[in-house]
């Protein structure tokens, strides 16, 4: 069984903020392979479905962002899971908009829902990593995660959840990299979307002319070339 932990804050005050990226990528995945309805358990909203092979247990901490190892360390306990049973999904400031990155184990960088799950379960775990891109102060790091997203970042975010759950299978399996590429064929304009349009010249009919056969012998055409 795998354990997917998507993070956020509860309520409808955040919901489209920039902070709950994890909380939507887990609705989209719910809601593209029929999970069953949402439950309250483990103080978190939780889902089960299956994704390929294997039994997923979506979660999504009710607890608010810096509580949300308590949650994770229930659903845990309960089913007998390891660490590295567990994938979470988070916003991620040091990536630009629209970029996903699969990642195991590592630091927590500073986000406070990444530091309560290290706390109650160690390291040991694999994230996906969501862009949202920095606002460029540290002091404005709070307000914008708290922000909604703009509406100049729904095509975007839709092509990121779309991918995100498109690839949720390969994840489930431990395919890191075939996950990697579901999202980027979302995501990523394809080559054949770049190329120009041809010149007119390419469409230009040949011209016809009227030029006369050349009727010197060959002997004759090479000497008059060197004249």
């Amino acid at each position: 069984m795998k354990l997917f932990v998507g993070l956020g804050n509860p309520g409808s005050k955040y919901a489209r903020n920039r902070h709950n990226i994890g909380f939507m990528a887990l609705e989209r995945i719910a809601q593209d392979h029929g999970f069953g309805p949402w439950k309250s358990k483990f103080q978190a909203e939780i889902a089960e479905g299956r994704l390929g092979g294997r039994k997923v247990l979506l979660l999504k901490p009710q607890t608010f962002m810096n509580r949300s190892g308590q949650s994770v360390g229930e659903a845990m306990r309960f089913y007998k899971l390891d660490s590295t049973d567990v994938t979470v999904f988070h916003d991620e400031l040091d990536l630009a908009p629209g970029k996903v990155r699969a990642k195991a184990g590592g630091g927590h960088a500073g986000h406070n829902g990444l530091r309560s799950i290290h706390e109650h379960i160690s390291p040991a775990y694999d994230r996906v990593r969501l862009g949202i891109g920095h606002p460029g102060r540290k002091e404005m790091v709070s307000p914008y995660v708290l922000s909604d997203f703009a509406k100049a970042d729904a095509d975007w975010l839709d092509d990121v959840l779309r991918g995100v759950s498109d690839g949720a299978h390969h994840l489930a399996d431990d395919e890191s990299g075939k996950f990697m590429n579901a999202v980027a064929l979302r995501t990523v304009p394809s080559r054949s979307s770049k190329q120009p349009p041809k010149s007119e010249a390419h469409l230009k009919a040949p011209v016809e002319t009227n030029t006369a056969p050349d009727e010197r012998s060959a002997m004759q055409r090479l000497l008059d070339k060197f004249k």
